[in-house]
């Protein structure tokens, strides 16, 4: 039986993936106490990046969002692998995104806002974070998006 986040998930239209494999020598997430930390998500698909390439050149800011949405459902996926269920997050507490970026791309937080709307819908207040949004000249796989979460769990 689905929990109450998952079950979110499903009014949204969106279903937890499988978690990513990780591409080299780590973990898709440690648990740390009652902290998770997600290494940094890409916007893959079925195990693929559907789009390539460097926001504001060959990915428009709008498909940058949308892959940076894809990251955080990634994320959860990657925290529901340590944590066992989504309905134990207590509180997001960071994220970082990190944009590959045209020499003249300056939108990155309206980018990563992607990653942090779809945490609000999904998990409402507990969705709510700090964070940090990055422009970087290139990403593992020339990806264009990559996003990395911190969650607190409940106790127990």
């Amino acid at each position: 039986m689905a929990g109450a986040v998952e079950s979110r998930l499903a009014e949204l239209g969106l279903t937890l993936p499988a978690v990513v494999p990780p591409l080299a020598s780590y973990q898709p997430a440690v648990r740390s106490g009652v902290y998770v930390y997600t290494s940094g998500q890409l916007p893959m698909v079925d195990g693929k990046l559907a789009v390539t390439g460097k926001v504001g050149a060959e990915v428009t800011p709008d498909e940058a969002k949308e892959l940076a949405r894809t990251c955080a459902l990634n994320a959860l996926a990657a925290v529901k692998s340590v944590a066992g269920d989504l309905d134990r997050i207590k509180r997001v507490v960071k994220v970082v995104g990190f944009v590959a970026s045209a020499s003249d791309f300056t939108g990155q937080p309206a980018v990563i806002n992607g990653a942090s709307e779809l945490l609000g819908e999904v998990l409402g207040d507990k969705g709510v974070h700090a964070r940090s949004a990055v422009g970087v000249a290139v990403l593992p796989l020339d990806a264009p998006v990559e996003v990395e979460v911190q969650v607190e769990l409940v106790e127990g």
